[in-house]
């Protein structure tokens, strides 16, 4: 049993890796009673859990009886991150099918394009105050507006978009307040009404993104349901915008605090292997998701103890990810680490589908601000008070004054 980590201490969320160092000290896989799960401490562990299929998805719906809740219900129920196979393997086959059009290859010069417009707003910030909000002027629109591009929505809706993710994802977090629920009920309500409006243009007017592809997707006779296309896009913009806003915001901050690998990364931003490097360690040093639960579907022995049938097992990716048996300093931000075998997207089955689109993006964002702003430094920084999903509610840059 581990008491090193209060999850709910307003301590731990700023800098919880003292603390998951500390438990992984104990041992690699403990129990804690607060949250009635086996955590995993090291990468071994957590890579084990991410890759068992005795450990399976098994979604228990929150509504309880409640019919307000029947939307989300069935929008997690319907997914390929909360379906085990064969449902899994199904609809994993038509979603990767529709991905494999060349929806990403085609969007990278429009993510371009995206980047620079808002880096001219940025820099019209910066250039007025001195300082700006990477977060708010950069790093948040810039995913809703790329999912945007790839399902064909119109920009103009991306706040809306971001909102209704927002609401949601607040619900992967321990004991989301009563406030948070009704929030993420309607907004699942909202979400769900309006790609079904969107499906059925699609499906009459077909055009050249991804939704129409997933509209269209057969193999043999099979195809998705109605209800798992709406929850494969909702899926999409929750799991992209806040792997990539996350991931954006944690990695420049730890990329910022390194003032020398600074200086050898804007040097190096026309190697594009360079870049890869650097995004790779921006996801492993602070990771955007630090807990992924499963549930033993038999008796499992794991690292010297026997999680039960029926209970849960959390792979705690941030502790995974600096693992001194795998990460030689893993504390310290190595923007050229290599090989760096992070978690940040899962393992197995589960692996994220949506990954080599994350990854775009982010070489993209990441080139594209460092190469237009130059040296910056952080001058303000506030977290978001949540540990499940880990990010910055507001990340303050300015150019960084020469040394003295």
């Amino acid at each position: 049993m581990t008491d090193q980590l209060d999850l709910r201490d307003p301590a731990f969320v700023p800098d919880p890796y003292p603390a998951l160092a500390a438990a992984r000290e104990e041992a690699p896989v403990l129990w804690h009673e607060g949250l009635g799960v086996w955590v995993t401490t090291t990468h071994a562990a957590a890579n084990d859990v991410l890759r068992d299929r005795r450990l399976g998805r098994i979604l228990r719906p929150r509504s309880d009886g409640d019919d307000a809740w029947t939307t989300f219900d069935w929008l997690h129920a319907d997914s390929i991150l909360d379906s085990e196979p064969p449902k899994h393997t199904r609809l994993r086959r038509l979603v990767a099918g529709a991905f494999g059009r060349g929806h990403v290859t085609r969007l990278r010069p429009r993510v371009e394009q995206i980047a620079a417009g808002l880096l001219d707003d940025v820099e019209r910030i910066l250039d007025r105050d001195g300082r700006v909000d990477v977060i708010a002027a950069y790093a948040e629109p810039l995913p809703v507006l790329v999912i945007c591009e790839l399902l064909g929505t119109p920009t103009a809706d991306w706040k809306v978009l971001r909102d209704w993710s927002q609401a949601i994802v607040r619900m992967y977090e321990v004991d989301p307040v009563p406030e948070a629920q009704r929030d993420a009920q309607r907004a699942c309500d909202e979400f769900a009404s309006y790609v079904e409006a969107l499906a059925a243009e699609r499906a009459d007017v077909p055009g050249d993104d991804l939704l129409t592809s997933l509209v269209q997707e057969r193999d043999g006779g099979d195809r998705l349901s109605p209800r798992e296309l709406v929850a494969t896009v909702v899926l999409l913009l929750n799991a992209g915008h806040e792997a990539s806003v996350n991931g954006f915001g944690n990695g420049l901050a730890s990329l910022l605090a390194e003032a020398e690998q600074l200086d050898t990364v804007l040097r190096g931003l026309d190697d594009a292997a360079a870049v890869d490097r650097l995004v790779e360690e921006m996801l492993r040093h602070d990771s955007p998701l630090h807990l992924f639960e499963r549930t033993a579907t038999t008796d499992v022995d794991l690292h010297g103890v026997t999680v039960e049938k029926g209970q849960k097992v959390a792979a705690l990716l941030g502790a995974a990810n600096r693992d001194p048996a795998v990460f030689a300093d893993p504390d310290r931000f190595v923007a050229d680490r290599d090989p760096n075998p992070h978690l940040a997207f899962g393992a197995g089955i589960h692996f994220c589908l949506g990954a080599p689109l994350a990854r775009m993006e982010l070489q993209t964002s990441t080139r594209a601000l460092l190469g237009r702003l130059g040296p910056l430094e952080v001058v303000g920084a506030a977290r978001r008070p949540t540990f499940v999903l880990r990010g910055y509610e507001r990340l303050i840059v300015a150019r960084s004054r020469p040394a003295t």
